[in-house]
């Protein structure tokens, strides 16, 4: 294919898994993270090109949009972070970084690149999260944060519409190396497992598969959805 999809958060677990899904069903790709030696592991793995840089650098996004080019087609925003401390713990910086990470840094990939996706008629694809939806102890900065990313979502594909579609995927505990602190040992693993209806945890080719669908033509008629991938946590008890 000739459409070029940029993954930010390229190197990481979410990220690598949807690179490798996607470079399977033949689209081009261009990564984009702050860790140089995954992504250069990768890059060789995919045959793919990449940026590295910080998401909280503005100019990181106007680099990585230029490098992935004119045939930028799409950006998925795979960049977030599991802050979960109680409010009396909680800083202003905590309440700070998180928001700049999760939702100032997927304002500005969707800003850098607006030209281009309205040009080719491109899609977006955030992350949110079940704590969004759903109240949790120890979750009121990261919660905050993603539940910005819902309205972001909504805000962006109602000014985007009709040329570029919005969405975002709401998972709930995935487990990936971000979320290494939280699955401390198998038993713990086990544990939140079975807080879910399904009764196991989130994985990264979960994850891949709903986000290679929004991305794709199969997609079209879809914007401005939060689509939850939860194991049934967010509306089952």
């Amino acid at each position: 294919m000739s459409e070029k999809i940029l993954i930010y958060g390229g190197s990481g677990g979410v990220g690598k898994s949807l690179a490798n899904k996607l470079h399977s069903l033949g689209y081009d790709l261009h990564l984009a993270g702050r860790n140089e030696q995954s992504l250069a592991d990768i890059s060789n793995d995919l045959g793919c090109d990449y940026t590295v840089g910080d998401v909280l650098n503005e100019e990181f996004f106007v680099e990585s949009t230029s490098n992935a080019g004119d045939d930028l087609k799409s950006i998925v925003y795979a960049v977030g972070t599991i802050n979960l401390k109680g409010l009396s713990r909680l800083t202003t910086d905590d309440f700070s970084t998180d928001y700049a990470i999760n939702v100032i840094g997927a304002a500005n990939a969707v800003k850098a690149a607006l030209n281009t996706l309205r040009t080719n008629k491109g899609s977006v694809v955030l992350f949110s999260s079940v704590a969004s939806q759903v109240g949790f102890p120890m979750h009121g900065s990261i919660g905050s944060a993603k539940a910005a990313i819902n309205g972001l979502t909504l805000s962006l594909a109602a000014e985007l519409a009709p040329n570029v579609r919005v969405n975002a995927i709401a998972p709930s505990l995935t487990d990936t190396p971000l979320a290494s602190k939280v699955l401390a040992n198998d038993n713990v693993k086990e544990s939140i497992a079975n807080m879910h209806p399904l009764k196991r945890l989130g994985t990264p080719e979960d994850i891949a598969g709903l986000a290679a669908y929004l991305i794709s033509d199969e997609a079209s008629w879809v914007t401005g959805q939060v689509l939850g991938l939860d194991g049934g946590r967010s509306n089952i008890a």
